[in-house]
């Protein structure tokens, strides 16, 4: 039997329990630990925040150094931010103690055009370690991205590429609901907005690997994030949202060569969104249409698809790799 590589997973929100309650039912992995800054969470049991009746033996750490000499994992699931820019420090402290990543930070997704500094410095650190680092996810990661490129396989030309998703935020985690606004006044989620202190991360990300992977030159990116406000009250575990608040968001990516409208990203995410679903459309020789009626369900998909790519992640070739570079991700072993 193959030998099983050791994980540690960084970061227990709510989509990292996730990814380690599914790393401890895979047969090919083992979870030798887990971080977080937490403080109320350091000492614990990991098997007491999954609400699983035995005791796991992971003890729940705060410092990643001290986790990453101590269990001398093989690779790390990173679970802690969306902006690049908040977790270079830990890919950094992963990849020079020679640990692959695989991480959901949406920057990290393809991080060439708007991070090229930070991106270029990851690929040399990882190439001297010998080990890959991957941004991995839903979206971006597979639904408005990945999704399209293993449809256009059987394409001999593509023209463009619209891509439509619709998510009722109602069913997702708490911390994505206070992402995209929920309750918040117009104006006040108009500043954060600006402030990049809300809504959705990584559109532009799938954007551009679509354009880098599908041939199709794009000279002009516009993105354009608006509130989607309530027409009714609504109350969800973690929200209460007025008529007249802020219910979610409305957000495009749209990406032009000469004018002429190549790429298009639409995402409409907030609470009692009606008909979730995942839309491609290419244009092209043959023309291809996809729809997933009821929409890619996000938070367990996001840590289904981290766990799922840990043996490729480990076995792709040294640096910082793109989903497209690594074989197609599957369920299992």
């Amino acid at each position: 039997m193959p030998q099983r590589l050791r994980v540690i997973q960084l970061g227990l929100g709510p989509i990292g329990l996730e990814a380690a309650r599914l790393t401890f039912s895979r047969s090919d992995l083992e979870l030798v630990g887990a971080v977080d800054v937490d403080p109320r969470l350091g000492g614990r049991d990991l098997g007491d925040l999954l609400e699983i009746p035995d005791r796991t033996g992971v003890i729940v750490q705060s410092d990643l150094a001290s986790a990453l000499e101590r269990e001398g994992p093989d690779i790390v699931f990173q679970t802690t931010g969306s902006r690049l820019a908040d977790v270079m420090g830990q890919i950094e402290q992963v990849v020079r103690h020679g640990a692959n990543l695989a991480s959901t930070t949406e920057e990290l997704f393809f991080p060439h055009r708007r991070h090229p500094v930070e991106a270029a410095r990851i690929d040399s650190l990882a190439r001297e370690q010998g080990v890959s680092v991957l941004g991995t996810g839903v979206n971006p990661g597979f639904a408005m991205d990945t999704l399209a490129l293993c449809l256009s396989a059987v394409c001999r030309r593509i023209d463009s590429v619209s891509i439509r998703r619709v998510v009722d935020a109602m069913t997702r985690r708490a911390p994505l609901q206070r992402k995209i606004g929920a309750g918040l006044p117009v104006e006040e989620f108009r500043a954060k907005v600006a402030r990049k202190e809300l809504g959705h991360v990584g559109l532009v990300e799938s954007l551009d690997l679509l354009a880098a992977v599908l041939g199709l030159v794009v000279d002009e990116v516009e993105e354009t994030i608006e509130p989607v406000v309530a027409t009714q009250a609504i109350r969800t575990s973690h929200a209460t949202v007025e008529p007249g608040q802020v219910a979610g968001i409305h957000h495009t990516a749209l990406g032009r060569s000469a004018g002429s409208l190549r790429i298009s990203l639409d995402l409409r995410m907030y609470l009692g969104a009606p008909s979730p679903h995942d839309e491609i459309a290419i244009e092209g020789d043959p023309p291809i249409r996809n729809r997933v009626e009821g929409g890619i369900a996000g938070d367990a998909a996001t840590a289904a698809i981290l766990v799922n790519c840990a043996g490729r992640v480990v076995a792709a070739p040294p640096g910082l790799r793109t989903i497209a570079e690594v074989p197609i991700i599957t369920c299992g072993t």
